[in-house]
């Protein structure tokens, strides 16, 4: 199962682009033999859109047909690592085989662009940056993979 992350903003260079491709690529290493990743990354401009409703039509444009979708959202359920592994692994196990990670810009995402989603994820109640949001659903989705797999990476 491909893992899409699906942003409002431009990730250029910095910290936060070099932690995505950290994690990135050991999604690619360790994910392979349990059908988990690649992890790819769309981004749209939000300076294009003149408001939530434009730019979330937009980032609902970009989740793949099938796909399993996650919107990333602070009055989302909170959910352990653990949890969130089990989450990815039963979709994949129900044979899906994209899972879409859409983060907001400023404003939020407007729900009414997308069709029900698979699961509202909040990553606390603070509101991130979108792109720390980013860096940090990397480093969960090499997490999970990480938890599938019986690596030592995360530890209770």
């Amino acid at each position: 199962m491909q893992f899409r992350i699906i942003a409002s903003g431009q990730l250029k260079s910095g910290p936060e682009r070099d932690l995505i491709d950290q994690y990135s690529e050991r999604i690619r290493a360790g994910g392979a033999s349990l059908a988990l990743g690649p992890l790819t990354e769309t981004q749209i401009d939000a300076r294009n859109f003149r408001d939530k409703a434009s730019e979330s039509a937009a980032l609902a444009s970009k989740v793949p047909d099938g796909a399993a979708l996650c919107l990333l959202d602070e009055r989302g359920k909170a959910l352990t690592s653990r949890e969130f592994a089990f989450t990815l692994a039963r979709w994949r196990d129900d044979g899906i085989r994209d899972a879409a990670f859409v983060i907001g810009g400023a404003d939020g995402l407007d729900r009414t662009a997308f069709r029900s989603p698979d699961l509202v994820l909040s990553f606390g109640k603070l509101v991130w940056p979108h792109m720390l949001v980013r860096a940090m659903l990397a480093e969960q989705l090499y997490r999970a993979v990480s938890i599938l797999s019986g690596a030592p990476y995360h530890r209770d």
